[in-house]
């Protein structure tokens, strides 16, 4: 029944007294919502985190890997801010992703940002000691639970040293490496995929993946400006998780089937994470 013949039906049963009610068990119910065809779950940190609006232009890249894949695969971004392989398990935030995972879900590991900080020493891990051995805890957690990890390297920050890009993740990158080669997880190189997309563009031209603004610049949330080479914007976000999904592409995973990578050249910006033309 159509909306104007309900309305129309209800008017009649108002207007005669006595009347039978119309049998609105009539209506069909709206269609059920299809079930995923795959899932993703991401364990990561601020360079994958999801962020409200206030936060923009900051983005994750896991914001927006959707827009590389079919609709009907969904992603899961347990990625939190702050986060090293420590914290993330010390918190919980592991035994909670671990609870979420259904068999044949795939799920992106990428750390080593927050692993690497002296300063703040609680989440700091030896990269050929802790952070090794959680990266290989992760692997087998995730396939004891039937899922299929994929292990990345962390995304590479903006430096620049006589206009080469320069690695500044060192022996963490290498230990993510050395990991999938010793327990033959897919590898994901977003450390070099970004230092390679960062070089083909110069200095200057990579600068704007990356929260580096002057105050001229107009930035409502950085009205005195900022300079973190860490932290990426919607710019940043769409090309890195280009990167990934082309790479995702190539596994040969399940899941990989799914995958409709973005162009990794410069994308729409859309001020927030919707996907042009959904």
């Amino acid at each position: 029944m159509s909306l104007a013949s309900l309305v129309a039906a209800l008017a009649l049963a108002q207007a005669a007294p006595g009347a039978p009610s119309p049998d609105l068990t009539a209506v069909p119910p709206p269609p059920p919502m299809a079930a995923p065809v795959a899932r993703i779950l991401i364990a990561s940190d601020s360079t994958a985190a999801n962020y409200g609006a206030s936060a923009y232009p900051q983005m994750g890249w896991g914001m927006v890997l959707k827009c590389s894949l079919d609709p009907r695969v969904e992603v899961v971004n347990l990625a939190r801010g702050g986060r090293s392989t420590k914290t993330f398990i010390e918190e919980g935030l592991w035994a909670g992703l671990l609870e979420k995972i259904k068999p044949g879900d795939t799920v992106m590991i990428a750390f080593g940002h927050n692993d690497a900080d002296r300063v703040k020493i609680v989440r700091f891990t030896d990269p050929q000691g802790a952070y090794t051995d959680n990266l290989t805890r992760f692997v087998a957690d995730v396939r004891a639970a039937g899922g299929q990890p994929v292990l990345m390297t962390p995304i590479a920050k903006h430096v620049f040293l006589d206009d080469q890009v320069q690695e500044t993740h060192g022996a963490y990158a290498v230990a993510v490496r050395d990991v999938a080669k010793a327990t033959n997880t897919p590898l994901i190189d977003l450390d070099a995929d970004m230092m390679g997309a960062q070089q083909a563009r110069g200095e200057a031209g990579s600068r704007g993946f990356y929260l580096i603004y002057t105050p001229r610049d107009g930035v409502a949330r950085y009205p005195n400006g900022i300079s973190d080479t860490t932290h990426i914007n919607e710019g940043g976000a769409r090309l890195a998780a280009a990167l990934v999904a082309a790479r995702l592409a190539f596994l040969k995973l399940p899941v990989s089937a799914y995958v409709r990578p973005a162009s990794t050249g410069d994308q729409p910006i859309l001020g927030g994470p919707r996907c042009l033309g959904r």
